[in-house]
């Protein structure tokens, strides 16, 4: 029989306390970025610029090495095969090492021609500059990819709060060189120029931090190039499904970059504003539980009917403790968006219209945020079976979804019903929302085939959307009660009232998730 390993749920608290830690000084980061960018050309150029080196980390770094390294690697640590286990290391390293080189170099080369690509609706001076950036930013990627490498090895030992907290130092080197260039650079342009160069020392921040504990883990191995290992042709078998497969969606991105590109000026950063909101309860949530859960579900053993009993438990623990966190900031992106964009943006160049504009962005993403970070675990389930090829597919299938509807929502949609051409981002939004919705479904029917009938009640779905929806109306009534619109302390009180009404209710309602958050809570006090 299989036994679930109890580390699991510390695993995803530790994952959650390094990303909630990351994404806070990011959020920190951002504001400061508003502050001196808002929504200026300038603005838009770094925005854009970050996408090209962004999409070699999200193509060879931490979800590839995830799907395609951590079930190989835990399997043999599982089997006590530690040898072969630093073996592999060692060859992955060299591999991605060469690949990331040559990959940072044809970047530098070829960016005038990627920059067509990706932002076609850039021109003059706002183009060049986005050029420059890009040069400047891709060896820092090439830094930040292999940093994906330390963390898969750092978080199949169980040790995830190092590897998902050391990007917090990226986000202070940033935000401390950000505020000491701003008052001697002026001019916008220049200071995103500098602002490049801090990055790329953050980069190499970050990766030097998790190089101790990797070594020490890895006891000396140093890269090779060695493709004869039977575990690293696993590996490499596993790998091009993988990064075609993550691959498309970041061309769903940039589909919506370039779309985007052609709306007004500030629709390019309004999107990336949104995004962050957006992506920090996928990464907090939906990335802490499917980071620590893969190692175990690739560790499972036993007979094939244990193995599915044990795979749908997990599976359906990990779905309840996503969708209670996750549905409560949906519904707070939708209803009190507004806030929470206002607390962390609103200042200096970033205005209300700015706020307005993200928060609408924010909301239509928003209708897909619980499907989309539930398909985060069952893709996790598939990888954890080395099944990397039906990811694959259903990935395709969004992406063509994304950009037909984006352009239809985008464009003759937005000009149908007489907005401003600037409002066709929160289509972008919407449509990649809805194709992320059509992408659930198909992994959670395929699943179905392979470990048996998943999803969540419907007892539980009402208690936590009602519980949710109950708690934003008293937190939208408090909000209107109150006597000042200082955005900060605004969103102090909305927002604890909201959370302390969601857990009273949820509480009464007897979900394990909140007798759990409520027993921690007493014990600190």
């Amino acid at each position: 029989m299989i036994k679930p390993q109890k580390k699991s749920r510390s695993g995803a608290f530790l994952v959650a306390a390094g990303i909630l830690l990351s994404r806070i000084s990011g959020l920190v980061r951002e504001r400061v970025f508003a502050h001196y960018f808002g929504n200026s050309d300038a603005g838009d150029a770094f925005k854009a610029a970050l996408k090209i080196p962004n999409f070699l980390q999200n193509l060879l770094g931490e979800g590839v090495l995830s799907a395609s390294f951590i079930p190989v690697y835990s399997k043999l640590l599982g089997e006590d095969r530690r040898d072969e286990a630093r073996r592999l290391v060692s060859t992955v390293a060299g591999f991605l090492g060469l690949v990331v080189g040559l990959l940072v170099l044809l970047g530098v080369v070829f960016t005038p021609a990627l920059i067509s690509l990706i932002a076609p609706g850039f021109e003059g001076a706002k183009q060049e500059l986005t050029i420059q950036i890009v040069r400047i930013l891709f060896p820092g990627i090439g830094l930040l990819v292999l940093s994906a490498l330390c963390l898969g090895v750092l978080n199949s030992h169980g040790l995830f709060f190092l590897s998902y907290a050391a990007p917090v130092s990226l986000n202070l080197i940033v935000i401390i060189g950000l505020l000491a260039s701003a008052g001697n650079i002026p001019e916008a342009s220049e200071l995103a120029i500098r602002l490049a160069w801090i990055q790329v020392l953050g980069c190499a921040v970050q990766f030097f931090l998790q190089i101790p504990s990797t070594l020490r883990i890895l006891k000396g191995s140093v890269p090779q190039i060695d493709p004869s290992g039977k575990s690293f042709r696993s590996v490499a078998r596993n790998f091009g499904p993988v990064v075609v497969s993550r691959g498309v969606v970041q061309v769903s991105a940039y589909i919506d970059a370039i779309m985007a590109s052609w709306l007004p000026t500030g629709a390019v950063s309004a999107l990336a504003y949104a995004q962050i909101l957006y992506t920090l309860p996928v990464s907090l949530f939906g990335m802490a539980v499917s980071a620590s859960e893969l190692p175990e579900l690739s560790r499972a053993r036993g007979e094939a009917h244990e193995v599915r009993e044990f795979l749908r438990a997990r599976l359906e623990r990990g779905l309840r403790r996503i969708a209670f966190y996750v549905v409560p900031t949906s519904v707070v992106f939708i209803v009190l968006g507004d806030v929470a964009v206002a607390a962390i943006f609103q200042t200096g160049a970033f205005n209300r219209e700015a706020t307005q504009l993200v928060w609408g962005v924010l909301a239509a993403a928003t209708l897909g945020l619980t499907t989309s970070t539930q398909g985060r675990l069952y893709a996790s389930a598939y990888y954890a079976l080395q099944d990397t090829r039906t990811p694959l597919k259903f990935a395709i299938v969004r992406v063509l979804l994304t950009g037909a509807l984006g352009w239809v929502f985008a464009f003759p949609l937005i000009e149908f019903l007489q907005m401003p051409k600037v409002w066709g981002t929160a289509g972008l939004t919407l449509a990649a929302g809805l194709a992320g919705y059509i992408e659930y479904r198909l992994l959670r029917r395929g699943l179905k085939i392979q470990v048996g009938d998943l999803g969540l009640r419907p007892r539980f779905i009402f208690q936590t959307w009602g519980a949710s929806f109950v708690a934003a109306s008293l937190a939208w009534g408090a909000r209107a009660l109150l006597p000042f619109e200082a955005p900060i302390p605004v969103a102090v009180l909305v927002f604890a009232v909201f959370g302390l009404a969601y857990l009273t209710l949820t509480s009464l309602a007897r979900l394990p998730e909140a007798e759990e958050i409520t027993r921690r809570f007493r014990k600190t006090i």
